[in-house]
């Protein structure tokens, strides 16, 4: 019997799947429980616009956020942090205040996507990357630099 599930379940298959089961696994379990429905026509063809449609809003979100990461790649930020007489350096640069910096250049950039190769405790210029997804990255750079 083909069934589409509602519902996760292990060993079967993923919500939203069309599976074929045994039909006293279907009956007994799976509908008494309301984890699927029976395959219908029309109920296919609903759950492939679902699933074509998914398909479409991932490919969209995944160009968006490419198109974002080239804009971002190869921008200079400036991050002012207190120094002493000697140019110390008190505490460090934060991945806070580097999205802090990107967003006065106009880019909403999630702290948790920010990484640096070391930590900046240090006048300087630094690489740093931006994570948009698996794949999608951005170089920036981050010249550390003396509170005025």
């Amino acid at each position: 019997m083909k069934v589409i599930l509602k519902a996760d379940v292990k060993g079967t298959g993923k919500k939203g799947e069309i599976v074929e089961v045994s039909d006293g696994f279907a009956k007994n379990f799976l509908l008494k429980r309301s984890l699927a429905e029976i395959a219908t026509a029309s109920g296919i063809n609903e759950v492939e616009q679902k699933r074509t449609a998914d398909a479409f809003h991932k490919a969209e979100n995944i160009k968006a956020l490419k198109e974002q990461a080239a804009k971002l790649g190869g921008s200079e930020v400036k991050v002012a942090i207190r120094t002493g007489k000697n140019g110390k350096v008190f505490g460090s640069v934060t991945t806070d205040k580097i999205a802090a910096a990107l967003s006065e250049l106009g880019y909403e950039v999630d702290k948790k996507r920010i990484t640096t190769k070391e930590p900046l405790k240090n006048v300087g210029t630094y690489d740093a990357e931006v994570r948009f997804m698996e794949g999608v990255v951005a170089k920036i750079k981050v010249h550390v630099v003396p509170l005025e």
